[in-house]
């Protein structure tokens, strides 16, 4: 069998015979590149950009700064507590109401769907990026804090070079469960008509007057997706936790010997 022969039996078996005609899906590539591309590039504006927040406004919470850290407590309450589409609702078709929005010089950004959406993302990211970074300063054990005072480090020369990096590290596993959830809230971007992964599916399905395929190759992107993730930040775990699971398995030697 020739290959154009070989190629025409399998988009016949995928039209008429496969519940999923993949060759269909297969063959409008370009839109779904487009929607991982875009989601790609939220996900990580958000993260990058709630990480530059999140940090000073944990460390803020974690030194119990007066006003500034119930400030901070009553922002996380307010962010956290309310949806992420009614935060990017709120940004691109609330403050969009405004005459002296308009005429401001943000007002170029606002009236981007695109960038309405990455800052959503980077708000919602940062109330919850500043719990897990606050965690990982609790986490810290106090002999490290007490040593470095005890070498004459400032506080502030000892947050930069002790504090700061083992917290970050201690963080890292509660960080990869963040990236997944801003991942998976990530879909509401194909409400404020910009074309993620999930709007790209909405557009195939709207095309063809499909019902589920564009849905079906959208949850194999995000899984797909999701999987990297995990690899990723796994891989830069384990890099930077090795010495404590060194240390973990000293301590377990020296009980036994004992």
């Amino acid at each position: 069998m020739s290959p154009p022969e070989l190629l025409a039996l399998i988009a016949e078996f995928s039209e008429k015979q496969s519940p999923i005609d993949f060759v269909l899906i297969l063959s409008h590539w370009d839109i779904f590149l487009t929607g991982i591309k875009n989601t790609i590039l939220l996900v990580l504006f958000g993260l990058v950009f709630g990480a530059i927040v999140a940090l000073p406004m944990a460390i803020a919470r974690w030194r119990r700064i007066a006003i500034l850290s119930e400030a901070i407590a009553g922002f996380v309450y307010v962010i956290r507590g309310s949806p992420m589409l009614v935060q990017a609702y709120i940004l691109y078709f609330g403050l969009a109401q405004f005459e002296a929005v308009r005429e401001s010089v943000v007002w170029p950004v606002l009236k981007s769907p695109w960038f309405c959406a990455a800052i959503a993302f980077a708000i919602n990211s940062a109330a919850y990026q500043v719990e897990i970074y606050r965690g990982g300063l609790n986490a810290v054990p106090r002999g490290e804090i007490e040593a470095a005072a005890a070498i004459g480090m400032s506080r502030t020369m000892a947050l930069r070079r002790i504090i700061l990096p083992s917290a970050l590290r201690r963080c890292l596993p509660m960080m990869a469960n963040e990236s997944i959830f801003l991942l998976h809230g990530s879909a509401i971007a194909s409400m404020l008509t910009v074309i993620d992964v999930l709007g790209a599916a909405r557009r195939f399905n709207a095309q063809y007057y499909l019902a589920y395929e564009g849905f079906l190759a959208a949850t194999v992107i995000y899984m797909v997706l999701v999987f990297g993730i995990t690899r990723i930040l796994g891989f830069v775990e384990r890099k930077t936790l090795k010495h404590l699971a060194l240390r973990s398995a000293t301590n377990r030697i020296q009980t036994q010997l004992i």
